[in-house]
C-alpha cells in the first residue's frame, strides 16, 4: 500500500514538472481570437474611423520617431499590473548573469497571484526565471529575481525607480517587481510605451518576449511554458510584449507590432475583460497600419535644408567676426522615417525662421534659427538650427591685417 502511494506521489510530481504552465491570473477567461477578429471586422463601419475602445487608457507610438499615433488618457497615472515585469526584466538583464543559479526563498515560493510554481529550495537559473517572468508572468519568479539582484524586494524596487529616473519616467513609481496592487505603484500609458521601446532595444529581452513557448529546467526537471500574450502568433507582425491583470488595474496588454517600415508599440490599460483588451489592441493596431504611411522624412528635410543653404548662407553676416563662413545643421534630428496620416502624406510644408545678422564671437552649436515641419494642418515637428563653425571676434591684429589688405587693394585699383 505504501509503495502504491509513493508511486502515485512520484507520478504527480513528474506531471507537475513536465506539464505546460498557465499562470496569468485571468487565464481562466478563455477567448476565441478568430471570433474576436471577425467581430471587429463585422462591426467596424470604416477602418479609417478612430476606434472606440473599452480600455480606460491607451496609446500607440511609432518606435522610430516616438510619434504618438493614438492616445486616450495616455498621461494619466494608473496601476500597471504585470506590465511591471518589463522593468523587472530590464533591471535583471542589466545587473545579473543569465547562467547564475538562484535558490528559491520561502518568500518567493509563497508569493500569490500568477505563478510559475517554484518551491522553497528549488534551484533555477536566472535565464529560466526570466522565461517564467515574461512568458507566464510568474510573481514568484519576480520576487526570486528581485532578491537575487537587489538583495530584497525593497532593494530591487529602488533599482527599478533609479532606472525609471534615468529614462525620464517622472510619472512612474515602483514598489514591487511583480505589480500586485499598491497605491504607490503606478505608471502612465505613455511612459510604459517609452520603457517598452527601451526594453525592446535589448536583444535578449526582445528574444524573450517574442518566444511563444519554451522549456525550462527546475532542479533538472523540464517544464514547458507558453506565453500568455494572446496576440503573439495570432496577429500579423506582433513580436511581443506583455500581459497584465489585477483587480485594481483590470486587464492590460502591451504589444509590439511591425509591418514594413512601420514599427509600433500599442498599450491598453484598464480594460474590463480579457476579450476587451484583445479587441481594443487589435482595433488600434489595425487602425494605425490602415491609416498611417511611413515617409522618408530625412530625405525631405535634407533636400529642403540644402536648397535653403544654397540660397541663404551667403546672406548671413557676423558683425566683428573674422569671417562670415557659417554652416548649419539640425539639432536632435536622428531618425529617417516618420509615420504620417495617409490623408496628408502629400501635404508636407517646411518653414525656416533664421536670423541673418550676428555679432562675434559666434560659437559652434549656437541656435541661430528653427525649422518647422507641418503635415496637413498640424505642426508636428520643430527643430533648432545650429551653427556648426566657431567664428572668433576680430582682434587688433585682424583689424590691422584687414586695413593693410584694403590699402594694397586700393593701390592696385589706382595705379
Amino acid at each position: 500500500m505504501k509503495l502504491i502511494k509513493f508511486y502515485i506521489v512520484f507520478v504527480l510530481c513528474v506531471f507537475l514538472f513536465t506539464t505546460t504552465a498557465h499562470a496569468d491570473i485571468d487565464s481562466s477567461e478563455e477567448i476565441d481570437f478568430n471570433e474576436i477578429k471577425q467581430e471587429i471586422i463585422e462591426t467596424s463601419s470604416n477602418v479609417t474611423d478612430i476606434p472606440n475602445i473599452n480600455s480606460r487608457a491607451a496609446i500607440v507610438i511609432d518606435r522610430n520617431s516616438k510619434a504618438i499615433l493614438y492616445g486616450k488618457s495616455e498621461t494619466e497615472q494608473r496601476k500597471m499590473a504585470s506590465t511591471t515585469k518589463i522593468m523587472t526584466a530590464i533591471v535583471v538583464l542589466e545587473n545579473a548573469n543569465l547562467p547564475d543559479i538562484v535558490t528559491i526563498s520561502k518568500k518567493a515560493a509563497n508569493t500569490g497571484g500568477s505563478v510559475l510554481g517554484i518551491k522553497t529550495g528549488d534551484k533555477i537559473s536566472v535565464c529560466d526565471l526570466l522565461y517564467g517572468l515574461l512568458l507566464v508572468s510568474g510573481n514568484d519568479t519576480a520576487v526570486a529575481l528581485a532578491e537575487h539582484v537587489g538583495g530584497s524586494v525593497e532593494g530591487f524596487a529602488d533599482m527599478m525607480n533609479k532606472k525609471a529616473a534615468e529614462l525620464g519616467l517622472t510619472n512612474t513609481h515602483y514598489v514591487t517587481p511583480h505589480g500586485l496592487d499598491d497605491d504607490n505603484h503606478y505608471t502612465t500609458a505613455y511612459e510604459l510605451a517609452i520603457l517598452t521601446d527601451y526594453a525592446l532595444n535589448n536583444k535578449t529581452f526582445y528574444n524573450y518576449v517574442a518566444t511563444k513557448s519554451y522549456t525550462i529546467n527546475i532542479n533538472g526537471y523540464p517544464k514547458t511554458l507558453r506565453n500568455t500574450n494572446e496576440l503573439l502568433g495570432n496577429l500579423d507582425g506582433v513580436y511581443g510584449v506583455k500581459t497584465g491583470f489585477t483587480n485594481g488595474a483590470n486587464r492590460c496588454l502591451v504589444t509590439s507590432c511591425k509591418r514594413g517600415n512601420l514599427d509600433i508599440i500599442c498599450i491598453v490599460l484598464g480594460a474590463d475583460s480579457k476579450k476587451f483588451r484583445t479587441q481594443d489592441s487589435i482595433k488600434l493596431i489595425e487602425y494605425c497600419f490602415s491609416n498611417y504611411e511611413v515617409i522618408n522624412l530625412k530625405q525631405i528635410i535634407n533636400d529642403y535644408l540644402n536648397n535653403w543653404k544654397a540660397q541663404n548662407l551667403d546672406k548671413i553676416s557676423v558683425f566683428k567676426g573674422v569671417s562670415n563662413n557659417i554652416d548649419v545643421h539640425l539639432k536632435d534630428f536622428n531618425y529617417e522615417y516618420y509615420p504620417v496620416d495617409k490623408k496628408y502624406k502629400n501635404n508636407t510644408y517646411i518653414n525656416i525662421d533664421c536670423n541673418y545678422v550676428f555679432e562675434a564671437p559666434l560659437q559652434a552649436n549656437t541656435v541661430i534659427g528653427t525649422m518647422e515641419i507641418n503635415i496637413g494642418e498640424n505642426n508636428v515637428l520643430k527643430f533648432d538650427i545650429l551653427n556648426t563653425i566657431n567664428i572668433d571676434k576680430k582682434n587688433t591684429l585682424n583689424y590691422f591685417s584687414e586695413l593693410l589688405a584694403n590699402f594694397f587693394k586700393y593701390l592696385s585699383l589706382t595705379t
